[in-house]
Formats: structure tokens, sequence, C-alpha cells
């Protein structure tokens, strides 16, 4: 029996804004996603009091359409608009 492979393991092609912030594509959503915590890890943008919450930066602020602080459920949705 072959192996199928999920649509979340499928490399996607990004938007020049995500590729800012994740790096080069294509990459399966699962692995942006994953980069994009790393992002905002290694940028200190969690809402200290919120954990839910995000705060964007510069380039993040691309990415979430112009909102500059979105929760986490919010921002995959928002990533979504980004890959093709």
């Amino acid at each position: 029996m072959p192996k199928t492979n999920s649509a979340f393991m499928k490399p996607m092609k990004l938007s020049p804004e995500l590729e800012a912030v994740v790096g080069k594509g294509p990459m399966p959503r699962s692995e942006v996603v994953k980069n994009i915590w790393v992002y905002i890890k290694k940028n200190n943008l969690q809402d200290p009091t919120n954990k839910r919450n995000i705060n964007a930066d510069e380039n993040l602020l691309k990415v979430f359409g112009g909102k500059k602080t979105v929760n986490m459920f919010e921002m995959t949705k928002l990533v979504s608009a980004h890959l093709s």
C-alpha cells in the first residue's frame, strides 16, 4: 500500500513577506508554523501577560495584515493567506 502524504506536509510556496520571517520556501505548513514560533520566541514577541497573544514586529505586521496584536489561533488563519 503506498504511503499517502497529508496536505499538512505538502511543501507550499511562501509569500515574500512570510519568507522574511521563516526563511526561503517552499516548505510544509507544519514547518512554517514551527519557524514562526522560533522567530516569535527569538524576538520575544509573546505578550508577557497573555502568552496566547503575539505582538507583531515590523516583519510580522506584514504577515498579520497590519495587526499589531493577534492571538495564536488567529495567527494560523493570517499565515494561511501567505501560502499557495
